[in-house]
């Protein structure tokens, strides 16, 4: 059986993020996938330190981060995983520092500073195949999106993604539904009716390809 970790990293557990999320965990688990769902909210933990444990002579980490707080255990779980799914919303331009800092955790604790076979990259400590999903969704249309630079921004997590694991794709969801209500919030900028369209008629679709990401990663998992 295929092992399965969803992490929300957006505070609101039962909003956009999360409703995406929730259909990829749907679309794993009809491919026969064991699925482990977690909402980092509830997490207590920081990205890293800078303890170097993973890097003196001798260690025994094994690419798994040292500093033992909430996010350890699940570090530990996604290295045991045969696919990783995070979601994040996007502020200000910016995955969620929740979203940031599991990745630094990830990321730093595999790799060392000595040379490997290949040119310019360093030697790892673990050889891991994982398919991993992100998933994005912000309140910004596609257009002002590409004029802000978003893909220039998610590309170096994508592209450490890929060096660390082996395979990444994204999906993102665009000008999404923010408040159940408009009118109690400092908002008048905002097209409601626009917002509700999209909410009803393309957000639907959107979680459509999220429960297809969920399945694709399970079934492309050897």
């Amino acid at each position: 059986m295929k092992k399965v970790i969803i992490l929300n990293a957006s505070p609101r557990k039962n909003f956009n993020t999360a409703k995406m999320l929730k259909e990829a965990q749907k679309g794993a688990e009809s491919v026969g996938a064991e699925v482990e769902y977690i909402d980092l909210v509830n997490l207590n933990y920081k990205g890293c330190i800078s303890c170097f444990a993973c890097k003196r002579i001798g260690n025994t980490t094994n690419g798994l981060c040292a500093y033992k707080d909430d996010l350890r255990p699940i570090l530990e779980n996604i290295l045991n995983a045969d696919v990783l799914i995070m979601g994040t919303p996007i502020y200000y331009s910016y995955q969620t520092g929740m979203f940031r800092n599991v990745l630094e955790r990830l990321f730093f604790a595999q790799m060392t500073y000595s040379k490997s076979d290949v040119p310019n990259v360093p030697k790892k400590l673990i050889d891991k195949k994982l398919n991993v999903g992100f998933i994005y969704t912000m309140n910004c249309t596609p257009e002002i999106a590409e004029k802000f630079n978003y893909p220039a921004i998610f590309a170096p997590d994508i592209n450490y993604t890929k060096q660390f694991f082996g395979y990444c794709e994204t999906l993102a969801a665009y000008n999404t539904y923010q408040f159940t209500d408009y009118s109690k919030y400092l908002a008048d900028i905002i097209d409601e009716k626009d917002k509700a369209k999209q909410r009803d008629e393309q957000f639907p679709k959107d979680l459509e390809k999220a429960f297809d990401l969920g399945k694709r990663l399970v079934e492309m998992q050897e």
